[in-house]
């Protein structure tokens, strides 16, 4: 065997090649992905998040009933849906609606989804919100040939519908 040794040359190489890749993931680490603000009104009451600190902030202290009745007509898909998906009984909504009561963290959490999955599909769709509403109910391959807005049962159904619209934002098959 024969012992390389290496040439003072090539450690100088090393280690401009070594800061390089350092000094790259640094940069990397450093960076902050810009945060999108969001925005609910709700009885002249704003409820705004753009990490995800205050997003828990806003679960916790729990949304009004009347939030529903907001991503319903934000949606154009009926309180019915949501309140099937909630496990909601109508009556209780009404009540509960009209007294401003608020949802459980597990409901504020999902109205707060749908929230960011509707704003963030109008980004993807340059904010024209009637092509958003076509695709939500066309069928999708993607999606397991399911209308987006059929997955918006649930908390996996709507990462799903957001995993599809990132694809489509990117130029993958959505």
């Amino acid at each position: 065997m024969r012992n390389k040794t290496i040439s003072s040359a090539d450690k100088r190489k090393a280690d401009v090649i070594k800061n390089i890749v350092t000094s790259a993931s640094r940069k990397a680490e450093i960076s902050i992905p810009s945060t999108r603000k969001h925005k609910l009104t709700i009885n002249e009451k704003n409820y705004v998040w753009s990490t995800n600190r205050e997003k828990i902030g806003v679960i916790r202290k729990g949304l009004p009933y009347a939030a529903i009745e907001h991503i319903s007509k934000r949606t154009n898909i009926p309180v019915k849906h949501y309140l099937e998906s909630l496990e909601i009984v109508q009556t209780t909504y009404n009540k509960k609606k009209k007294s401003n009561a608020g949802l459980s963290k597990q409901d504020s959490e999902f109205i707060v989804e749908l929230i960011e999955l509707y704003e963030f599909g109008l980004n993807v769709f340059n904010n024209e919100e009637e092509k958003f509403q076509r695709w939500l109910r066309k069928r999708n391959i993607s999606l397991g040939n399911s209308k987006p807005e059929s997955l918006f049962d649930s908390l996996a159904g709507i990462n799903e519908v957001k995993k599809a619209l990132n694809r489509l934002e990117y130029g993958n098959m959505a």
